[in-house]
């Protein structure tokens, strides 16, 4: 199922993306759509939940069982294939049972970024509790990339993150639980720069830049692994992808439309001129 030489034309870096959908368009898979879309590659999709929601919270959550998810899957890898796979929102056990099970019999071999949602940015839960052990247990053992939040890392290790320090110990700890790297988002730490860690096995990596003054941060989350997973399946390093992944999101934050009455969508359709892939021999 990995990327096949033999395709001619069309757009480069198959993504297939294993998430739930947000009716409010900013986050979840309409996001990953509009990322992948806007970076190049081509985007599929198995959707796990229906979501009510808008700018101001999540009202409602309607699961998918598990089978139809693992039946999205099989359809679009058998026929598709893809160069890469993002993992969004698993709400329950036997959501995150079936993921894995589908990705153990088709997924071998393909770069997995997991974004392990947890909370939405309204607060509300979108992982049962019990899900958190299957989590562990089954998906983040075939991670190439863990992207968690400030809250979310707080949660898979038991932690409180105050500083940069803790985000690295964070970094450092989950990647102990099986991906091969881990990336510790510190938008959520207070401060006039954000913090990135990057854990690999050859280290750790901070990435900084200075925080935008911007109500958009819908779904930023969404975005950057969705916006890692398209580099990686065009066939960028996976510093190079989480570069790439980043200046984009930052440029979709500065130029966040302003929608709605609560935390806004960020801009997925900015123009990607400053964002090129490289050709296969510059990689």
């Amino acid at each position: 199922m990995s990327a096949d030489p033999r395709r001619e034309g069309g757009a480069r870096g198959r993504v297939l993306i294993v998430a739930g959908s947000d009716s409010g368009g900013g986050a979840g898979i309409q996001a990953d759509i509009k990322t992948v879309s806007a970076l190049g590659g081509y985007a599929m999709t198995a959707i796990t939940a229906l979501t009510a929601q808008n700018t101001l919270g999540v009202e409602g959550v309607f699961g998918v069982e598990p089978s139809f998810i693992r039946q999205q899957m099989a359809l679009v890898l058998d026929d598709l294939g893809a160069d890469a796979i993002k993992t969004g929102m698993l709400h329950s056990a036997p959501v995150i049972e079936a993921v894995a099970a589908e990705l153990a019999a088709r997924g071998g071999g393909i770069p997995l970024v997991v974004d392990p949602v947890m909370v939405a940015e309204s607060g509300a839960s979108l992982l049962e509790p019990e899900a958190v052990s299957a989590l562990n247990r089954d998906l983040l053992v075939r991670a190439t990339l863990l992207t968690p939040n400030l809250m979310e890392a707080e949660k898979l290790t038991g932690m409180t993150i105050g500083d940069l320090e803790g985000l690295r110990q964070a970094a450092m700890m989950l990647r102990t639980l099986g991906p091969e790297a881990v990336l510790v988002k510190g938008g959520h730490l207070e401060g006039p720069e954000v913090h990135d860690v990057l854990a690999t096995e050859a280290g750790l990596e901070v990435f900084t830049a200075s925080r935008l003054p911007s109500r958009g941060s819908h779904g930023t989350g969404c975005t950057l692994a969705s916006a890692i997973a398209c580099g990686l399946g065009q066939g960028l390093g996976l510093r190079d992808a989480v570069r790439r992944a980043r200046a984009y999101l930052r440029e979709a934050i500065r130029t966040a439309p302003g929608l709605g009455r609560g935390n806004g969508p960020v801009n997925h359709g900015h123009t990607v001129a400053a964002f090129p892939v490289p050709d296969e021999d510059e990689a």
